[in-house]
């Protein structure tokens, strides 16, 4: 039995969902949501196409829209999104607080892509949250690269502003100029990682970071929240 694709035309995040989980997840609540399962990737965009541009099988309709309606973007044909995080349960998460070796700690990504959906989750012991959040990211864009998507355009969603910050602001492009220290004059905390991160940057000249509320009402953030919480509860059972 061929895979099913779905289409979402009206929801949250109109486009093309490989699982009716992710369908789910933009239609569910969503007042008139509209939406189509179908067995191919071409088939899905099609109809997508036609319904937002008023055709069908060929011939022009005209579409009355009224004054306030929100026009539905076109979707790309390779829409590639990522979400990514990373979390601890350690006694660092309080001023005065220190990681304890025992205390366990752990990241997560999910990779959509039209035919491609992917997660993943791994945890480490005596870890920071900064360190999960950066792992987070390496490991998404790693498997994004296995898989030969980074030329295309990536849109990363994350709830890290310390990861972000350090992207979108520059200040790793500054920490490598100034041979891996703050501006301070201080050692650049987690380097090994920030190292790994910018070699994969370039390799992905169309990728853009967006910031999303941490357990708040994004479905991608909330996913890999849970995908790494489940990592956590895992790891202390042992």
């Amino acid at each position: 039995m061929a895979k099913k694709v779905y289409a979402v035309l009206r929801g949250k995040v109109p486009g093309i969902y490989g699982t009716w989980e992710e369908c789910a997840w933009q239609v569910k609540g969503y007042k008139n949501a509209r939406y189509k399962s179908f067995s191919s990737v071409q088939a899905a965009q099609a109809w997508l196409r036609d319904e937002m541009t008023g055709r069908k099988a060929g011939r022009s309709q005209h579409v009355t829209r009224q004054p306030n309606e929100r026009r539905v973007a076109p979707i790309p044909s390779t829409e590639v999104v990522f979400y990514s995080d990373g979390g601890t349960r350690n006694h660092g998460n309080y001023r005065g607080g220190h990681v304890k070796a025992t205390d366990v700690a752990a990241w997560a990504y999910l990779v959509t892509a039209p035919g491609y959906r992917n997660s993943a989750s791994a945890g480490e012991f005596g870890s920071t949250n900064n360190r999960m959040e950066l792992l987070g990211l390496i490991n998404a864009l790693s498997d994004l690269k296995d898989q030969g998507l980074n030329r295309q355009p990536v849109t990363g969603v994350l709830d890290s502003q310390y990861v972000l910050n350090g992207i979108n602001k520059h200040w790793l492009r500054g920490w490598q100029r100034r041979g891996w220290e703050t501006a301070s004059g201080t050692p650049v905390a987690n380097k090994e990682l920030w190292q790994r991160v910018a070699n994969l940057l370039p390799m992905f000249p169309k990728l853009t970071l967006t910031w999303t509320k941490g357990h708040a009402q994004n479905a991608g953030n909330n996913f890999v929240d849970r995908l790494l919480n489940q990592t956590m509860d895992r790891m202390q059972r042992k």
